[in-house]
């Protein structure tokens, strides 16, 4: 009776506990004995389920699944931004292994549950709830074990009393049997799962999908890591480097299955015109019908909402509420792109043979043949953003240009720029009320209306700001703190290709020679090139270095929470947070010659970056091991 009490009110305040449109109605009327007799009743209870699924969305930062992340966003914690409010490397500090147990318990309730009722449905139905079911539970699985390692294995409910406290007080298992869990309930998904579902739940190409993440993840940690736990005979930290092709095969044949079932966003793409590549590639994020939406979390204002226009758009964009700006891309990040000029190391080059600054009559000059897809995710200083150039400067350069600007700075330097021949402005208010009066009379503000200001935190930090996801169409005045409601594409087609060509590469390297498997990796390469307007790679033989499919998954799936999972899994995040300060890159004018020139340089507030290698393995929460002794601590903590 106790359980039955528990399902009903569960399932009553679904209206108030989901925060997430799943394109269903609630039911009007559940009553505890018709949750698993109506189809409304199971619709509610997956709902619910589907409400507490871990899905790192707009929400999701280093300090909770349900986060506004306001000075915490995760691209901050990857290289691929700067935040104004963070200045070294952080970790996850919150428990998401308490709340995963509870997530746990309704799915194993709905898998025992739902076939005592069976006889009130077709197979089909049946067959396919309970292989949603098992796609939740392998979902929610992949969360514990991509931040933990081993977990206890619970695959059934656990009933207390009729269980002793030290009968449910459970072990963790292997990090190894974790991973075979996943992959063993994701099979029984895709076998029972129908092709379609309801727009935000499952189908079993999202199960194949999920399958194809998991995998590749798992035969990562096989093949880099370097951390083993043991306890007793269960290697609960660490995977046998043996299972890593077993793994990359997994990954590789189930995202095959998705070859035919979707596409690449190509609605208004154009083979001859980069600036419809651009526009194609900010519209893929927008388009609710996209051939290449695999799994989606939907938001609906008013009665659901995020915050990541408000807290992302450029200063001169911002809403009422005073946000912006928290997520400004690296000069790192922008360099993985090509089509500008770099030098022989690959930086861009904005300096002549004789070390002096290259000028331009804009900022944008300097990117005029960068691929489309960079300035579809970044706003580049003086690129269009809702019908306006958005101005990014750090200042305006008021010395001599005859002969050529040497560098401000050192190129290695931290140090502030000098104050002689330099104007800026120190925040937005002193920047409007002081504009420097140019040579021919004009008048300009020192830091455009975006920054960087020197001393607010409002500004263009990075010299850049982020576009994807933000939305073109949102008026200025509704750019506000849970106000946002553009939909979270969880899985799209194109992360599928990269786990296909990086698990084809894997396989390859390692001999696998029983199907062509680099041609493969080539063929997904270049399919994500094509549409990104990028150059495409000749051959299969240039793919010649795992970085090279590496820096395509960064290109692609930046800014989408999915950068900090490869870091990790790769095992590389410590060797690239080794000390480091990120680079920035500061648009200056010059008053003398009437032109723009750039400079390329460490970011002067010496944010330093250090990751510790503990945390590719989170701490398992010390009130969980008080309560339960038989499970072990992660190393170092």
């Amino acid at each position: 009776m106790k359980l039955k009490k528990y399902i009903l009110f569960a399932v009553l305040t679904i209206c108030f506990t989901a925060c997430r449109k799943l394109d269903l109605p609630p039911p009007n009327v559940v009553q505890d004995p018709d949750v698993f007799t109506t189809e409304p009743g199971i619709r509610a209870y997956m709902a619910r389920v589907y409400s507490g699924l871990p899905v790192e969305d707009f929400r999701y930062s280093p300090r909770g699944m349900n986060d506004f992340w306001l000075v915490n966003p995760m691209p901050a914690n990857t290289g691929e931004a700067l935040s104004r409010d963070l200045n070294g490397a952080t970790s996850e500090n919150f428990e998401y292994f308490q709340m995963a147990y509870p997530q746990i318990r309704d799915i194993n309730y709905f898998i025992q549950t739902l076939p005592q009722y069976a006889n009130n449905y077709t197979e089909d139905q049946v067959k396919n709830w309970l292989g949603e079911a098992h796609f939740l539970r392998a979902f929610t699985y992949y969360a514990l074990v991509k931040r933990y390692g081993g977990v206890p294995l619970v695959d059934r409910v656990l009933n207390y009393p009729d269980e002793t406290i030290e009968d449910l007080q459970l072990p963790r298992e292997s990090e190894e049997a974790i991973w075979d869990f996943i992959a063993t309930d994701l099979d029984f998904a895709i076998e029972n799962m129908g092709e379609e579902n309801q727009v935000g739940r499952a189908n079993k190409w999202v199960a194949a999908a999920l399958k194809s993440r998991a995998m590749l993840h798992a035969g990562s940690i096989a093949k880099y890591n370097q951390v083993s736990l043991f306890d007793g005979q269960k290697r609960v930290c660490g995977v046998p480097a043996a299972k890593a092709n077993t793994y990359f095969k997994a990954a590789y044949d189930a995202a095959k299955m998705l070859d035919g079932k979707y596409s690449l966003y190509k609605e208004s793409w154009s083979a001859t015109d980069k600036e419809a590549q651009y526009q194609n590639f900010v519209d893929l994020f927008f388009d609710e019908d996209s051939p290449e939406n695999i799994f989606v979390r939907q938001y609906h204002y008013p009665e659901s909402a995020h915050g990541y226009d408000a807290y992302n758009v450029p200063r001169q964009l911002m809403g009422a509420n005073g946000y912006s700006a928290e997520v400004n891309p690296t000069l790192n990040f922008v360099e993985l792109f090509d089509g500008f000029p770099k030098n022989a190391n690959g930086t861009i080059k904005t300096l002549d043979n004789n070390g002096d600054y290259v000028l331009y009559d804009n900022t944008m000059e300097i990117f005029a043949d960068a691929e489309p897809r960079l300035r579809a995710s970044v706003v580049l200083p003086g690129d269009i953003m809702k019908g306006q150039s958005i101005e990014i400067r750090r200042g305006i350069y008021t010395g001599a240009v005859a002969g050529g600007i040497s560098k401000l700075v050192p190129e290695s330097s931290t140090s502030p720029y000098p104050t002689t021949n330099i104007v800026s402005a120190s925040n937005l208010a002193e920047n409007l009320a002081n504009p420097y009066t140019l040579p021919n009379g004009d008048k300009m503000t020192p830091a455009g209306l975006s920054g960087y200001f020197t001393a607010d935190g409002t500004g263009a930090v990075s010299g850049f700001s982020v576009r994807k996801y933000i939305d073109p169409d949102r008026a200025t005045a509704d750019v506000l703190e849970n106000r946002s409601d553009q939909t979270w594409i969880e899985i799209r087609y194109a992360e599928v290709l990269l786990n296909l060509a990086e698990a084809a590469y894997e396989l390859d390297a390692a001999g696998q020679n029983d199907n062509n498997y680099l041609q493969d990796a080539f063929t997904a390469i270049n399919q994500i090139r094509e549409r990104a307007g990028a150059t495409l790679l000749a051959t299969a033989a240039d793919l010649n270095n795992v970085d090279i499919v590496r820096n395509e998954r960064r290109k692609e799936l930046a800014f989408e929470n999915k950068i900090w999972w490869d870091l990790k899994r790769w095992r590389i995040l410590d060797k690239e947070q080794n000390g480091t300060v990120y680079r920035v890159l500061m648009p200056f004018y010059a008053a003398q010659a009437g032109k723009y020139f750039l400079d390329a340089r460490l970011d002067q507030r010496n944010s330093r970056y250090t990751f510790d290698v503990r945390w590719y393995y989170q701490q398992i929460p010390n009130s969980v091991i008080s309560r339960d002794p038989k499970i072990i601590q992660n190393p170092g903590y």
